[in-house]
């Protein structure tokens, strides 16, 4: 029997700079955002949705390097928790062998960084960690299409409140 043998994913770099506040921290990129090379590139995945009703405007019709640089101007910044990690497929249950990616210097490299905000169950998991080193953290509904249980408005309603007035 011949072993299942899968290439390391690996993550994209943190998309924040000298003005972010809240960073937004994912688990790891969909098979649709690997290819792409963008964060949140699965039509499916609600989170440029929730983001444009969050914020008050419309990053939906903007290209994908737009979006990045309405996210920096509102002070709002994307990383996700694991650096590579081994999966086959897109959901967070798949993951194997994940690496945490480096949050050591983080604090030291932004220290205008005060909130992070997870993006469902499996990178809220690090809340504690980031709780622990003076952060606000929040842990909001999944954006991803997997997590149907609760309807978009709902979803809306916690993340809304997360970055009303940032």
């Amino acid at each position: 029997m011949q072993a299942d043998i899968r290439p390391l994913l690996q993550g994209f770099p943190p998309v924040i700079d000298q003005h972010t506040h809240t960073l937004v921290l994912g688990s790891f990129p969909g098979e649709a955002s690997l290819q792409a090379v963008q964060y949140y590139a699965y039509k499916q995945n609600q989170f440029w949705r929730l983001m444009s009703a969050s914020l008050d405007t419309d990053m939906l019709a903007l290209a994908y390097p737009q979006r990045l640089d309405c996210l920096l101007a509102h002070g709002v910044g994307l990383w996700d928790v694991f650096h590579s990690c081994l999966r086959s497929g897109s959901l967070d249950s798949a993951i194997r062998e994940g690496k945490l990616n480096d949050f050591s210097g983080l604090q030291a490299q932004h220290p205008q960084l005060r909130k992070l905000c997870f993006n469902g169950q499996t990178a809220g998991k690090m809340a504690g960690y980031f709780s622990e080193r003076g952060y606000q953290t929040a842990i909001l509904p999944s954006s991803s299409p997997a997590y149907a249980m609760r309807s978009f408005e709902d979803k809306l309603r916690e993340w809304k409140a997360q970055f009303q007035g940032e």
